[in-house]
């Protein structure tokens, strides 16, 4: 998520285009709803395809050209740097091929876990920086997006043992889950407020 939030706001600010926060979060851990389909999809395997995520945004660059480039961006980061790197193993041009590209680095090694603290502390420093934290924390029509990446990656971390997630990484965690889960109240308060 930081990856996709620093790769999503840095194209954004390079094409002077606005993003729209909650889709770039939600869009950075698409590609692991393959987590909630065990039976049916391999992890990291179709969902991790970047010739996939090239098809499905073909037809939003032609209705809204290079203003989607920073949503493309949180989506392919995911697969091209953040899976490739810690465990590799991703399909990353299929239907075109079927081989697992990465590297081995282990999700539970020292490289790993620096990485992640890294990014997570440069999302968290752009985040307050830029004011998007406060942007999260206030309504807007698209903050329930944000149950996505809350109910496919942040919430199982804590409901399924063993934990998939090294215990050095469960602190960025509990945060994005708490500025999420904030910000989906938001909505939700607002909209009881209305009635």
């Amino acid at each position: 998520m930081a990856l996709g939030y620093l790769s999503g706001k840095a194209s954004g600010k390079l094409l002077k285009t606005q993003v729209n926060l909650p889709l770039v979060f939600m869009l950075s851990v698409v590609p692991d709803v393959d987590l909630l389909f065990p039976l049916f999809l391999q992890h990291r395997g179709p969902t991790h395809s970047i010739l996939m995520a090239f098809m499905v945004f073909v037809p939003f660059f032609a209705v809204y050209g290079r203003k989607v480039i920073p949503y493309f961006l949180a989506l392919v980061q995911h697969s091209l740097i953040g899976d490739y790197v810690a465990g590799g193993n991703v399909q990353l041009l299929w239907p075109a091929a079927g081989q697992y590209f990465g590297m081995t680095i282990g999700i539970e090694s020292s490289i790993n876990v620096t990485l992640e603290w890294v990014l997570f502390l440069a999302s968290m420093v752009f985040m307050v920086k830029m004011g998007d934290l406060a942007v999260l924390l206030q309504p807007h029509d698209s903050n329930l997006i944000l149950a996505v990446p809350t109910f496919t990656v942040l919430l199982p971390t804590f409901l399924f043992f063993p934990l998939y997630v090294p215990v050095w990484l469960i602190l960025p965690h509990l945060v994005y889950l708490f500025v999420f889960l904030a910000s989906m109240f938001v909505d939700v308060s607002k909209a009881f407020r209305k009635l």
